[in-house]
């Protein structure tokens, strides 16, 4: 149990359950921005999606660098983060579909359609940076 919490690993499983803790923790600030901007400051739920996305992608590479992955691909920290950017870029990219595609047709509320949203983009982000950053 305690290595789930502590130190470094390179067992993949023990990773993935970090990485769904760390992407809960940036999920709930994601979710949180979207309502507060959405509901609060009236603003285009897809706007509010992409902001609210952004604040998400770096709480989670926080998470990941310091916590998930003990292995690093890059050395340069600025250009990692810009694959793990341009990653999130893409995975928001997913995100503005599914919201719309789930809002606008399924004609689920966009809150429902960002939780199917992040099933898909969990499972999409988890693979690419894993084997694209942190092999």
């Amino acid at each position: 149990m305690r290595d789930l919490i502590k130190g470094r690993t390179d067992k993949v499983w023990i990773q993935l359950f970090r990485y769904a803790f760390a992407g809960g923790t940036a999920y709930a600030v994601d979710i949180s921005v979207l309502v507060l901007l959405t509901e609060v400051c009236r603003i285009h739920y897809l706007v509010s999606a992409a902001l609210a996305f952004a604040l998400g992608l770096v709480t989670k590479y926080a998470l990941s660098v310091k916590w998930v992955f003990s292995r690093r691909s890059m050395k340069d920290r600025r250009a990692e983060f810009a694959v793990f950017a341009l990653i999130g870029v893409i995975s928001l990219g997913l995100n503005e579909l599914f919201m719309w595609v789930f809002t606008e047709y399924a004609l689920f509320h966009y809150l429902l359609s960002k939780v199917v949203s992040m099933v898909f983009i969990f499972f999409f982000n988890f693979t690419a940076r894993k084997r694209i950053l942190f092999r």
